[in-house]
């Protein structure tokens, strides 16, 4: 097997060659730590490698498959972590340099999981500081400095979890844990043609996770495919007692195939409005091939101020979060120029204006959930542009042109939305479509974008990534 096709091979796929003995845990670790170290440097998408956490995980995995203890899909499989998430053997850093020598002494709870499955860390992955919570006008505002995209490393990834999607969709591992906040995980899949898969609210427990939005905020897996991300989830759920969110129910992927009955999908009145041509003509042919196996249904979203719900809701929460850090004064040592005062201003937000974002968000979850509960899912561009220029500034807005706000809809009904890769722009730049769904109704959308993925065959379409190491990288993990 050649280097590039063991690189993109699919979880399912290294689990089977672990199993057969083809090769060991620790020297498909190996592989991707030297992937991480010659590619995932140079694109900045890597704050710290963690070789010697990495090859003692993965010699453990190959003496417990050889005692004959397996631990399910993920054993033996290496995967990178969003660094605002705490694990034991590197710095915690949130992307910032405040935070760039922190050490927090104990594993996040998603860690201890992926730890229970199997999986081997390897390396915590660059983030937008602060997860963007501090808000900033250009690609850099990350302590690796700006992360290139592997399909063209002149363009950006998207934020806030660039690394977890640059190292994905450079196959530097073969899955990543992201957090999504407003679409920090769906953005950066379109961006990058990964998977990206946003769970219902509850899902995963966050104790470990730096906190930007309570209300709001969840972890993910970028992975190759749908398919990927559902053998993801399935180890990461439930089961946190240090957050009181997590919600109790088991969740086991399982995917139905053949679906007897087809599916029934939606599509929002308006959803290519203003979106690049490119984006448009792949989401019809998309369209096309959903119409073969199930029914397509134009509907209207429910007509709420998203926008201005998600905006208020996440400056009241984070400005509470990070209370002390403002105070300190330590913001101005942010590198987004915008961050320095960004916040302040929400020290002036009323109360009444959080509480009333919170009741009219109530009302809008009722009417998305009669609108999710009629269909297997709702489908949309993920975003309604390709990947912008590294160097653009962002002072009128981030790159999210287009569409209707199918996203935010389901951001704060907390339901599940998964983007998957759908094709290449003229420029040769991914884009993405997204499944909305009921909530706790993943398997459903995992199911309608696997379907998708298969009769699309895109999996042959990879980044170059042989000329991408002679790059320099900002700084040295």
């Amino acid at each position: 097997m050649f280097d590039e096709d063991l690189a993109f091979s699919s979880i399912a796929g290294l689990a089977t060659m672990l199993r057969s003995k083809d090769i060991s845990a620790v020297e498909l670790t190996q592989f991707y730590l030297d992937r991480l170290q010659r590619i995932g440097c140079a694109l900045n998408a890597v704050v710290t490698l963690m070789p010697e956490v990495a090859l003692r995980d993965a010699a453990r995995a190959d003496n417990d498959l050889r005692a004959g203890l397996d631990r399910g899909p993920l054993h033996g499989i290496p995967y990178g972590m969003k660094d605002i998430v705490a694990a034991i053997g590197a710095p915690t850093t949130w992307g910032a340099e405040p935070f760039r020598d922190r050490i927090i002494p104990q594993d996040a709870n998603v860690v201890r999981k992926l730890r229970e499955a199997g999986a081997v860390l390897t390396a915590k992955l660059a983030t937008i500081e602060i997860a963007g919570g501090m808000g900033y006008n250009n690609p850099n505002a990350c302590l690796t400095g700006a992360c290139g995209n592997p399909w063209n490393p002149e363009t950006w990834t998207s934020g806030s979890s660039s690394g977890s999607a640059a190292a994905v969709a450079a196959a530097c591992v073969p899955f990543a844990i992201g957090s999504d906040t407003s679409g920090s995980i769906l953005f950066p899949a379109a961006f990058t043609g990964t998977a990206g898969l946003r769970a219902t609210f509850g899902r995963v427990g966050r104790s470990g996770v730096m906190t930007l939005c309570w209300t709001l905020d969840r972890l993910g897996p970028l992975c190759r495919s749908a398919e990927d991300c559902g053998l993801v989830l399935e180890a990461i759920v439930g089961d946190d007692p240090d957050d009181l969110s997590t919600l109790p129910d088991r969740y086991r992927y399982r995917r139905a195939d053949p679906r007897r009955n087809g599916f029934r999908f939606a599509v929002p009145d308006g959803a290519c409005r203003g979106v690049d041509p490119d984006v448009q003509h792949n989401f019809e042919a998309s369209l096309a091939i959903l119409a073969e196996i199930g029914t397509v249904e134009v509907v209207e979203l429910p007509d709420f101020p998203y926008v201005e719900m998600a905006s208020i809701i996440t400056a009241a929460e984070a400005y509470a979060a990070f209370d002390s850090f403002i105070g300190s004064g330590r913001i101005a040592e942010l590198t987004a120029q915008k961050s320095h005062g960004h916040r302040f201003a929400n020290a002036l937000l009323p109360a009444h204006d959080y509480i009333r974002a919170q009741r009219i968000r109530l009302i809008a979850q009722q009417s998305f959930a009669k609108l999710t509960q009629r269909y297997d899912a709702v489908v949309a561009p993920s975003l309604g542009v390709v990947a912008t220029s590294i160097a653009d500034d962002f002072e009128f807005g981030l790159p999210r042109a287009g569409g209707v706000p199918l996203n935010l809809a389901g951001v704060l009904a907390g339901t599940p939305t998964i983007s998957v890769f759908n094709g290449l722009s003229g420029s040769g730049l991914p884009t993405g479509i997204q499944f909305a769904g009921a909530a706790l109704t993943e398997n459903a959308i995992l199911d309608a974008a696997h379907d998708l993925e298969i009769r699309q065959a895109m999996q042959h379409l990879r980044p170059r990534t042989d000329a991408i190491g002679s790059r320099s990288p900002e700084r040295q993990p």
